[in-house]
């Protein structure tokens, strides 16, 4: 039912999901606990939401900070995305830097992204839909974010479109990390 393949950040891996095509459409599962399980224990569903973005913009680099740090589980419905995961875990073989996965909504696939791990993403398509299932609930107080531009993959990313919030996020050599591998 699902096939995990790791990345090369520890912990982060791609989910492809097995789609069943009919003479209607297409149905496709994306999340059974008792077999989520098998993929990782880390992992349990406390808040569902998507994102609605249009062509050239880019959301994140986000994640909350402990005691309300969150695993997610993303998905593109619609659209076409380069999704960006960044190791920001002390000690961490792989801290600092980061990897990519392009996500299709006629694709079906995920990227798992553990605590500790800044995820974002560019939307190629004329619009996006993301979704995203999370390990905990969304606090504003634990609420953070990197600037993307602190990596090499910015210039991959020309005249992208920002919000106001993620363009004030520090870069990347300024930040403190709080979280351990």
């Amino acid at each position: 039912m699902f096939e995990r393949i790791e990345s090369k950040i520890p912990g982060c891996f791609e989910i492809i999901f097995k789609k069943l095509d009919d003479k209607r459409g297409s149905f496709t599962k994306t999340y059974h606990e008792d077999i989520f399980k098998d993929i990782t224990e880390e992992f349990k569903v406390k808040e569902e939401y998507f994102t609605h973005s249009y062509k050239n913009v880019f959301r994140g680099l986000h994640f909350q900070h402990p005691p309300k740090a969150l695993n997610k589980l993303v998905f593109c419905v619609t659209g076409r995305v380069t999704d960006y995961l960044v190791d920001l875990r002390m000690g961490s073989p792989l801290y600092g830097q980061w990897t990519s996965f392009e996500l299709d909504g006629n694709i079906p696939k995920a990227i798992f992204a553990p605590v500790g791990v800044a995820h974002g993403f560019y939307v190629h398509s004329q619009e996006a839909i993301m979704q995203y299932k999370v390990s905990e609930i969304y606090d504003s107080q634990s609420d953070a974010g990197i600037s993307y531009s602190s990596f090499s993959f910015a210039k991959d990313i020309p005249n992208a479109i920002i919000s106001d919030r993620d363009a004030a996020f520090v870069d990347f050599d300024h930040y403190k990390s709080p979280f351990t591998f």
